[in-house]
């Protein structure tokens, strides 16, 4: 009997362990958490455990992010299995990410939740995805310096001590000079969470704010950014936004295999159609189901509003999909009703030694984690002395600091005036590499600024995270005859130009096979009513009344029975030969 008892058990731990799953999610503090979980899981599940050991009660911001095999990101979806959605096998590696970025980041309720959206930004900015002037990178890297190692302290911080930690892709010294100013002047007293405050609200003021580029490709061929953030969606070519739509003017999203569409109203009922070619299929319905979801997020004010949508036209099924999920309104009034005392946060600030070695000789810290991060040359914004202002057409909003802050009330009406769309920086809007690529190339592309192009798409992640999946190569501003950038109206012309002659007879023989498929299905449709008519005992008012019109019974009994007397001889026939053999 022991021995039996002794099997049972061995064989139920078997069974169980055949059921479960290892998944290992790295956090925003590049701290992993690691959970075993029932194969059927669903997403919802993990998601809720991570917000529990993180003690997040504002969560619908964030998301959970992974990779796979064929290099293609992907956001967890809550309501389905975690062992479907992977395409590897356990242990699964994911990362826990913001998802939607708040519109205004000081309106979060509680501190924990604004700690960890400042870690977001902050990876933003060291990853050259989000862009902004020197004056507004020097205040930003001194608000990081203030949050992570507070005061300055001369015993602490000995000359050129800002140096040892990088901020964003690459810098200069100048700009390191002026960051330690700053912070020894200007941050005093300031505490962690007050520094992470000032950060957000500086940073939300910028023109990439919130923005997770997807690459892609215009109808000329011209590599552009596809981006969807709080205020709307966003197309980004060479140093310019060339379009942004605003949530409530985006009519439709679409896709069909690589091809991605924005239907749009504007002013005076002025309807656009913006189309563009993502590097595969999977990458265009990732870039697909982002935009429904952050349209769904941002502009409904009700989650009972949110309907599923389809890619698929009239013939077509295409893919369906729906948001899940409470809307950012939704959120903020849950988010009011939150009573209990802060939860205290560890903050993992990196502090550089006493004995570190001297700034010319010594490795530069980054203020993201890197724990698990390979030595990676980054290579964007030689200097950021060269970037200039940028104009957002979102309100503004309330400024601690005077003229810190750059404007945003002017519109899109405004920036036109001013002889052009709103210029991001003077160099190409090109996101650093790092160690994962996304399906956009095999290989950077590198294109010269002669070629008078829009840029070339490259790709980025985040270490194991694949989070960023931004290009890389250098891009240029687009340039008309005169040699003077493109204004918005006259960029939405050049990108609208018709498509090459190999384009378009791809798209004609598509065309026709559609039309091939949909007449053989009409057919095959009208052969069956024709077998229901003539062969099924039914006895249906609609089919007998058919059934006794004269034309019926000639077609019955002239074609249709010489016919079916036809193809059961051959059948026969084919039957006896096959037995024969």
């Amino acid at each position: 009997n022991l021995s039996f008892l002794l099997f049972s058990e061995v064989v139920s731990a078997i069974n169980e362990c055949a059921f479960m799953i290892n998944c290992q999610t790295v956090t925003l503090e590049n701290s992993d958490y690691s959970s075993t979980l029932q194969r059927d899981a669903k997403g919802q599940y993990l998601f809720d455990l991570i917000c529990h050991h993180l003690n997040l009660l504002e969560k619908d911001y964030f998301g959970i992010r992974y990779v796979d095999p064929d290099k293609q990101r992907h956001w967890l979806e809550f309501t389905k299995s975690i062992a479907k959605q992977m395409k590897s096998q356990p242990p699964f590696t994911m990362c826990f990410r913001v998802k939607f970025y708040p519109p205004d980041p000081a309106a979060l309720k509680e501190e924990i939740t604004r700690y960890l959206v400042f870690l977001q930004i902050k990876r933003d900015l060291y990853h050259g995805r989000l862009l902004c002037k020197t004056s507004d990178a020097a205040i930003l890297a001194a608000y990081i310096l203030q949050a992570e190692i507070g005061d300055y302290d001369p015993g602490k911080h000995p000359e050129g001590y800002s140096s040892k930690f990088q901020f964003f892709p690459k810098h200069s010294e100048k700009l390191e000079r002026r960051i330690a100013e700053i912070h020894k002047t200007e941050l005093s007293g300031q505490s962690p969470d007050t520094s992470e405050l000032n950060f957000l609200q500086k940073a939300q003021m910028l023109e990439t704010y919130g923005v997770d580029p997807h690459p892609c490709k215009d109808v000329s061929g011209n590599p552009a950014f596809l981006a969807f953030t709080p205020f709307g969606f966003v197309v980004l070519q060479g140093n310019k936004r060339i379009h942004f739509l605003k949530w409530n003017e985006v009519t439709k999203l679409k896709f069909e295999g690589k091809t991605f569409h924005i239907y749009a109203n504007q002013k005076e009922d002025k309807k656009i159609i913006l189309t563009y070619f993502a590097p595969t299929p999977e990458a265009c319905k990732h870039l697909w189901k982002c935009g429904v979801e952050n349209q769904a997020f941002y502009k409904l004010e009700k989650s009972s509003q949110v309907r599923t949508v389809s890619s698929s036209n009239l013939f077509f099924k295409g893919s369906r999909f729906r948001f899940s999920g409470r809307v950012a309104k939704e959120v903020m009034e849950q988010s009011a009703k939150i009573k209990r005392e802060p939860p205290e946060i560890h903050r993992a600030g990196l502090v550089p030694s006493r004995s570190c070695p001297s700034i010319t000789h010594g490795p530069r810290l980054s203020s993201v984690p890197r724990t698990r991060r390979r030595a990676v040359h980054i290579s964007i914004m030689e200097g950021l002395e060269s970037l200039r202002d940028s104009a957002h057409s979102t309100p503004v909003r309330s400024a601690s600091h005077g003229d810190s802050f750059v404007p945003r009330s002017r519109s899109l009406a405004a920036d036109a005036c001013e002889g052009g769309s709103a210029v991001i920086a003077d160099e190409a809007y090109s996101p650093s590499d790092s160690v994962l690529p996304t399906p956009v190339a095999e290989h950077s592309l590198e294109l010269a600024i002669s070629r008078q192009i829009n840029g070339a798409p490259c790709s980025i992640e985040e270490e194991k995270e694949s989070e960023a999946g931004t290009p890389t190569a250098g891009e240029v501003a687009e340039f008309g005859p005169d040699g003077k950038a493109l204004s918005p109206e006259h960029a939405g012309e050049a990108g609208a130009s018709p498509l090459g002659e190999v384009e378009q007879v791809n798209k004609f023989v598509l065309s026709v096979l559609r039309l091939l498929l949909v007449t053989i299905g009409l057919l095959f449709v009208l052969l069956l009513l024709l077998i229901v008519l003539t062969e099924s005992d039914l006895d249906v008012a609609f089919l007998r009344d058919i059934r006794q019109t004269p034309e019926f019974e000639q077609f019955h009994y002239e074609y249709f029975c010489p016919l079916r007397r036809w193809f059961a001889c051959k059948f026969r026939w084919l039957v006896g030969l096959l037995i024969d053999t």
